[in-house]
């Protein structure tokens, strides 16, 4: 019965079509360069044009891309459909929960692998693009409210500027607590992580 569907079933099924890492790099090549075809894709990729032929049509099945409009043509040139992929198992079953944790590690890996690339080529950059390149971690202690106005803050940093592509990668995570006793995580002392 059609009322018996589940209306998240199609997210779901959209975030497993996130969990395949040739996906995520037709993403980036999207982004990149505003629009691309199969072919551009391939060559750009070093894949076949089949093989990225049949994934931007997953990724256009979801919504994730769509046809550039007004094109003609035998070779079809596609477009990001948003900048932004809701990779959150939000009000999701556990199936759904499943696919967002699966594409989450998949982007979590393609942007490990993007980062090592980017960092391995930064001599290769102006001096002024080399200073302003940055890479830390820290482990610190606050409330989830102090978290969450960080949070906050590099999105709305991400938003701010645009005069070359840079990658702002970011992540905020909170510390599973330990076993033992309460507070003995509070007690564990300082470091830096």
């Amino acid at each position: 019965m059609a009322e018996d569907r589940d209306p998240l079933a199609p997210r779901a099924l959209a975030l497993r079509a996130l969990a395949h890492p040739l996906r995520w790099k037709l993403i980036d090549l999207l982004n990149s360069e505003q629009s691309a075809t199969a072919t551009r894709c391939a060559e750009v990729l070093g894949e076949s044009v089949a093989s990225c032929g049949y994934h931007l049509g997953i990724l256009a099945k979801y919504g994730y891309i769509e046809p550039v409009p007004d094109r003609t043509g035998r070779e079809k040139p596609w477009r990001l459909a948003s900048r932004r992929q809701d990779l959150s198992a939000d009000g999701l079953d556990e199936t759904g929960a499943l696919a967002a944790q699966a594409a989450t590690e998949v982007f979590l890996d393609h942007e490990l692998e993007r980062i090592k690339d980017r960092l391995r080529r930064q001599d290769l950059e102006p001096p002024e693009w080399q200073a302003a390149s940055y890479l830390s971690g820290s482990t610190v202690w606050m409330t989830a409210a102090e978290l969450k106005e960080i949070k906050d803050q590099l999105a709305e940093i991400q938003e701010r500027y645009g005069a070359r592509e840079v990658r702002l990668f970011a992540v905020t995570s909170v510390a599973p607590r330990l076993p033992g006793p309460p507070g003995a995580t509070a007690e564990a002392g300082t470091g830096a992580g």
